[in-house]
């Protein structure tokens, strides 16, 4: 039951993102964080969860706007706490709704890709080299390992330790990348 409150509310939340475009424009995120004062980074990890468990948006626009509205440093502290919940999350969603889940969220296209790993007795390890990779399916493989064997504990711990490098290389990189095309057109 809460898990259904739980995934209405983040629906909603969602649906009221897209229509405020708070997920969408950096000017438009700080305005609805703006009046949340020291609850803002609260608010921004809670949105980072969001991105993470309904995953309709490329991560690197969040990771993005946490790194131009906090900083660097802070910035990927909110990005790293955000997404590694909503991973632990979602891995908990497919442990409890299965395929279900999967079918429901994602394109055949994406599932019959990675589905020959499912069944593999080196599902884990290829899974922790895909989170250590920054250009993997990160959302799409959480959910697939939650329908395998893998427990909660290696789970969370390829998580804490695989998601360092990547949000760092996407966080400072395309924080950089934006400077430098704002500078050209300013």
């Amino acid at each position: 039951m809460i898990t259904a409150i739980g995934l209405i509310g983040c629906i909603l939340f969602l649906i009221y993102g897209i229509k405020s475009g708070i997920f969408y424009s950096k000017e438009a995120l700080e305005e609805f964080l703006s009046p949340f004062g020291i609850w803002a980074a609260v608010l921004f990890v809670f949105l980072q969860v969001v991105q993470v468990v309904i995953p309709i948006l490329p991560g690197g626009i969040s990771l993005l706007g946490g790194v131009l509205i906090f900083g660097p440093v802070m910035g990927f502290i909110y990005n790293y706490i955000g997404i590694c919940i909503g991973s632990i999350i979602v891995f908990l969603i497919a442990k409890r709704y299965g395929n279900a889940v999967i079918d429901f969220l994602f394109k055949p296209k994406t599932r019959e890709k990675y589905h020959r790993w499912v069944g593999h007795r080196r599902f884990d390890l290829f899974f922790a080299l895909m989170i250590f990779s920054p250009a993997a399916p990160d959302d799409f493989l959480c959910y697939v390992a939650g329908t395998t064997k893998m427990s909660l504990s290696k789970f969370s711990t390829i998580i804490f330790i695989g998601k360092v490098l990547p949000i760092v290389i996407y966080s400072l990189g395309l924080e950089w990348i934006f400077r430098h095309v704002i500078s050209v057109f300013a």
